[in-house]
């Protein structure tokens, strides 16, 4: 509603003379803004989705009035848009320094280069502890006179309680890094990269695996065949279903060159033992024990507490490339108890959407803060909003860079309209395809634009293009355009 509107519904008595002009009002400002633009209803046909699926609001940055509103009271699926919610809730919360640590305890003295006890490792929810910042706190551990460990490793997880799950059960695909469920102590992912290095002469392609877990084998190398590279991974029948051997059963296309794969290990509750004995020899550590879950003893004070990267920095990891593990790790940090626990972390964050952006309770089903749920939901006025409000928040320069950047970084790379003028947070799942970021128009004006499909169809193609038509219309409307 204009503010010519505004002002001449204050000036009219109450009464039902004013109610009536207000919903006159109101009639024209949805006729005016409900309508899907032409371009983008035309990509939307091309990729037979109603237009009825897509959810969309679209405004100058610092005003709630849209240039452009469809649908966008609707709970929607948001797929790895709603990483954005989180990252906002996280940075206001917390602060974009915010850091987590890692406690290191020695439950025993050091006498000659010898732990008379066990070495606790005791994860606080670090989502970026990767096998580099393992192999420095292991350094840490040596710098403190630490050659030989007499007793165990012990490794404590009861910073989180939180029930097991499958990492299959979302889309059945349990050996996708992107379905790791939380753990206390993340160590890499709990996950390890296949290299594969074709060497012609020889007729095969040269294996190896980064990060060495102890116990478990794999092939030195497989065949190479003359096939085209395609779908090079179903090519070398690949068998990750026991955790001591992994077996490659086919061949590898010379015409791939050198490529990498990254796999979720299939025993995730043996994956950090198997690290850290591999690591803490590779140090030049000896263990006289094993490496075995365990608790800190009460009273124990930390030889030392190992910092993660920033918030900010673990935001960029997040949202450029859209770590489903580091947004669920980034809510559980809003857990107002401890273990940490799914149910307060989302109050948390709920109250703040609340007390901040404004959004109501029924605009907003959070569940695990990564989109890669069934149940998270979000209408586009709300998302806009939250978008508004941060960028009015000093922590705005570290939430605009963590996105990736359109048609350069990160997710968005490939995007073709509004490239290098927009930062973007994307999301896919099977029944949506969804955008939502900041385009930087050539006027100087930021524009909010908040973009969901939600239809069977979502998946395919020509679903972005209907997004990418979207962004297109903002870049060429006059109105946002004016100076």
């Amino acid at each position: 509603m204009s503010c010519a509107s505004k002002l001449l519904l204050r000036a009219i008595p109450f009464g039902l003379g004013r109610w009536l002009l207000a919903l006159s009002l109101l009639a024209g400002w949805a006729a005016a803004h409900a309508v899907v633009p032409e371009p983008v209803r035309a990509a939307l046909a091309r990729a037979q989705i109603d237009a009825d699926s897509l959810s969309l609001w679209v405004a100058p940055v610092g005003t709630d009035t849209p240039r452009l509103a469809h649908q966008a009271e609707r709970l929607a699926h948001p797929a790895s848009v709603m990483k954005l919610v989180t990252s906002a809730v996280a940075l206001q919360r917390l602060g974009p320094s915010w850091q987590w640590n890692t406690g290191v305890y020695f439950d025993g003295p050091v006498q000659r280069g010898v732990l008379e006890g066990s070495l606790i490792l005791q994860g606080r929810g670090d989502p970026r502890l990767v096998t580099e910042r393992l192999w420095l706190l292991l350094q840490r551990v040596r710098q403190l006179g630490v050659q030989e460990i007499r007793g165990d490793i012990l490794l404590d997880r009861s910073h989180f309680a939180l029930p097991p799950g499958d990492p299959g059960a979302f889309d059945g695909e349990p050996y996708r890094p992107y379905n790791v469920l939380p753990d206390a102590l993340m160590l890499n992912q709990k996950s390890f990269t296949l290299s594969f290095r074709p060497d012609a002469a020889r007729g095969l392609a040269w294996v190896s695996a980064e990060p060495v877990l102890t116990g478990v084998e794999l092939p030195a190398s497989v065949p190479l065949d003359r096939h085209p590279c395609g779908e090079w991974r179903a090519a070398l029948a690949a068998d990750f279903s026991q955790a001591r051997r992994l077996k490659l059963g086919g061949s590898y296309p010379a015409a791939c060159g050198e490529k990498t794969w990254p796999i979720a290990y299939q025993d995730p509750g043996s994956y950090d033992a198997r690290l850290i004995d591999a690591a803490w020899r590779g140090v030049g550590g000896r263990l006289r024990g094993a490496v075995r879950e365990g608790r800190v003893p009460a009273g124990l004070a930390p030889a030392f507490e190992f910092a993660s990267p920033s918030l900010a920095e673990a935001l960029r990891d997040m949202n450029k490339f859209s770590n489903n593990m580091v947004a669920q790790h980034t809510l559980l940090a809003l857990s107002p108890v401890l273990p940490a626990r799914f149910e307060p972390a989302r109050a948390a964050a709920l109250e703040t959407l609340l007390q901040g952006p404004g959004c109501a309770p029924g605009e907003i089903v959070l569940d695990n803060g990564s989109g890669r749920s069934r149940e998270e939901r979000i209408t586009a006025h709300c998302l806009a909003r939250v978008m508004q409000w941060s960028w009015a928040q000093p922590w705005m320069p570290e939430l605009l860079a963590s996105l990736p950047v359109a048609g350069v970084d990160g997710t968005a790379r490939r995007a073709v309209a509004a490239s290098g003028r927009a930062h973007f947070k994307t999301g896919s799942l099977a029944n949506v395809a969804a955008l939502a970021g900041w385009i930087h128009l050539p006027s100087g004006r930021r524009v909010v634009v908040v973009a969901f499909i939600n239809h069977p169809l979502a998946a395919q193609r020509e679903a972005r293009a209907a997004l990418d038509a979207v962004v297109q219309w903002v870049l060429d409307d006059k109105e946002l355009n004016a100076p």
